[in-house]
């Protein structure tokens, strides 16, 4: 197709754009507003996501002893536990680093390091940190230090003082944040897929009433003998510029709207700041969004012009 005619089509699509005003407007709007929702659905999945993985990396197992324990016997203690395939890592804490951190907790509390120095002895016991690669062994690995103590070390009865792990309350907590991940992808996709149909019909009787006004023209081009494809060619231009500036105003409203929700986010899920993400990952929305559009429009444009323009 020669360069003239490309321009001509284009040139053609945006005066129908321009032409219909008022509907075009409703159409572009209505456009924006499902590609806002998509976006905030990416958004959504990925603050729900985050907020998920924080919570079970939460998930540990403190095993601490006793303040006369030997360290060659918790040692002995770590290294049985690391063969274990549930575990993920182990990170001792002697009782010398377990002081020093907890002066430093305290270190503006003069009463409690006031009695800390009374005591005249450090009190607190050496601490294992045990990660176990699923959530669903720490169970597991708690029996197994409950109920195979005597055949790890001798005397691990009498080292251990308790065993502090991540339980079903927490398994459940855990669950319940699964579940509402879930349902608000499906509430989010069945919201999508609503606005989809809705964009789409209202995109698909403007085009409509693009090719009725049009229809003179129309009939000028086939006297002439101008073929079906570029009678077609301008109504699915206009569609996909429908596409293309909800796109760019939905991106344009993301700025503003995650930089104020930004330090928000980072303090309520897990860490995430949604302006950065969003600028990081601007390549990724400007795919998603636009591309969106871009289908959106072009769908009904093929709908409009297979329906209504018989060439």
């Amino acid at each position: 197709m020669k360069a003239v005619t490309i321009r001509r089509i284009f040139r053609a699509g945006l005066q129908d754009f321009w032409r219909n005003g008022f509907v075009s407007f409703a159409s572009v709007l209505m456009m924006v507003f499902t590609l806002f929702i998509v976006g905030l659905a990416l958004f959504s999945g990925v603050i729900l996501s985050t907020a998920l993985e924080e919570f079970r990396d939460k998930a540990d197992m403190n095993i601490y002893f006793t303040t006369t324990a030997p360290e060659s016997a918790i040692l002995e203690l770590q290294a049985t536990l690391s063969a274990l395939p549930e575990v993920e890592s182990i990170d001792y804490t002697s009782r010398e680093v377990a002081l020093a951190e907890f002066r430093e907790r305290h270190q503006n509390d003069q009463l409690t390091l006031q009695a800390l120095e009374e005591l005249g002895e450090n009190p607190l016991g050496a601490v294992l940190n045990v990660k176990a690669r699923e959530i669903t062994q720490y169970d597991s690995i708690a029996n197994f230090l409950q109920e195979e103590q005597e055949a790890l070390v001798a005397g691990a009865e009498q080292i251990i003082e308790k065993i502090n792990y991540y339980d079903e309350q927490h398994r459940q907590a855990i669950d319940r944040l699964v579940q509402i991940t879930d349902s608000a992808r499906l509430v989010g996709a069945a919201i999508i897929g609503l606005f989809v149909a809705i964009t789409i019909a209202i995109c698909f009787n403007t085009l409509r009433l693009a090719i009725y006004t049009s229809r003179e023209e129309i009939s000028v081009m086939r006297l002439v003998g101008a073929t079906g494809g570029y009678i077609r060619a301008p109504f699915m231009v206009e569609g996909i510029l429908y596409g293309l500036i909800a796109g760019a105003i939905t991106l344009v409203l993301f700025y503003p709207l995650t930089w104020w929700l930004g330090d928000a986010t980072v303090g309520f899920f897990g860490g995430v700041n949604v302006f950065y993400y969003y600028i990081t990952n601007f390549p990724f929305f400007f795919l998603v969004i636009v591309g969106s559009g871009v289908a959106l429009g072009a769908i009904a444009s093929a709908l409009a012009v297979r329906r209504y323009l018989k060439v």
